[in-house]
């Protein structure tokens, strides 16, 4: 009798196997590796042949005591029939079978999950939502997702997916900078931090090029390094410099960790794109509260990571002034537990349910 399950987590610049039974969180061997998003899909799935034998070597198992393998994708996916939809970040994923391809490839049977959910699972079992029904799980990391459990269960509502909490669109929700983003994705991720970071400032540089091809550099937009210039440089230019000096002066560099340094610092533009973001955040969890009610809200993903002051209080007060009044103090919004492996904790405790029949 097969006594384990192997977890997959397949992301855009990640790839973890980890070997467990789905009863608790601990695992019996777990293997780490990067992926590069250029290589394409037929790296990532050749990697995960290379990984399984170091992986079972490691745990000291047998390919007998394994029951099956669970797939946490970082994507859309068609559960039934074992197929990822389409990945946004690497090439080679559009409607693939992978449920066939692991059978064929890797002679275990599998199931298959979007990372989200599995995080969602994971979450509600051994972290931060343990003992809370229903438990709400959102990830705010390059993109943002969100995930439902319900009695144990993951809800995908008709069988597509659910709660795609990044993808709802706000609409006139007031903002601190007039940039682009439609969604909650495009206003709060990882992504469009950084992006509307750089519209920002690329804004400005539009329009000192314009000036200078008109006036001259001697305009007080130009875009010169010198430090008697810098000491001059109008308001505007000031409200980011210090982000853009984080970013050693190039706009390609910035990312969320120097907003959220430059933002500790007092950095007016960063401060903007914060207050944006967490007002989206506490937005959408708002919404989600008044259609489900859920009894815990399990934040993770790496723009989370900012911690009580920049990122959790802002939100929780946002989703109090959006909230319907009823709902509101029911669920706390709390930061996730399982770290980085949160989402092949997910996958591990997919298979353990389908193949194990494990019951936490």
């Amino acid at each position: 009798m097969s006594h384990y399950v192997i977890g997959i987590e397949i992301g855009g610049t990640k790839l973890q196997l980890a070997l467990g039974q789905g009863i608790s969180a601990d695992f019996k061997g777990f293997w780490r590796g990067q992926v590069s998003a250029t290589a394409g899909a037929a790296a990532i799935r050749e990697r995960i042949q290379q990984a399984i034998p170091e992986l079972l070597q490691q745990s000291n198992v047998s390919r007998e005591d394994v029951a099956g393998i669970g797939i946490a994708f970082g994507g859309p996916v068609d559960t039934q029939r074992g197929v990822t939809l389409v990945s946004h970040q690497v090439d080679g994923w559009h409607d693939f079978p992978i449920g066939d391809w692991v059978r064929s490839e890797l002679g275990w049977p599998a199931t298959l999950q979007n990372d989200a959910d599995s995080a969602a699972l994971a979450e509600s079992r051994y972290g931060a939502g343990q003992g809370f029904d229903p438990c709400m799980y959102m990830t705010i990391g390059s993109g943002i997702g969100g995930g439902l459990v319900i009695g144990g269960r993951i809800y995908r509502g008709s069988g597509a997916g659910a709660l795609e909490i990044g993808h709802l669109r706000p609409g006139q929700l007031p903002k601190h900078l007039p940039l682009g983003g439609e969604t909650v994705e495009a206003i709060a991720s990882g992504f469009g931090i950084s992006e509307r970071a750089r519209l920002a400032i690329e804004d400005y540089h539009s329009t000192a090029a314009y000036v200078q091809s008109q006036f001259g550099s001697t305009s007080p937009l130009a875009t010169s390094v010198d430090p008697e210039f810098q000491s001059r440089m109008e308001p505007g230019r000031r409200r980011f410099a210090t982000l853009l000096d984080l970013a050693g002066g190039d706009v390609n560099h910035i990312n969320t960790t120097l907003v959220a340094q430059a933002a500790a610092a007092g950095d007016p533009l960063s401060l903007g794109l914060l207050s944006d973001a967490t007002h989206a955040i506490g937005w959408a969890i708002a919404q989600t509260i008044t259609l489900v009610n859920p009894a815990r809200i399990v934040v993770g993903g790496g723009v989370s990571l900012m911690g009580e002051e920049l990122f959790f209080a802002p939100v929780r007060r946002a989703c109090e002034q959006f909230v319907f009044p009823p709902f509101k103090g029911i669920a706390d919004i709390v930061p996730a537990q399982l770290g980085e492996e949160v989402v092949v904790h997910g996958a591990v405790a997919v298979a353990a349910a389908e193949f194990l029949d494990a019951k936490v």
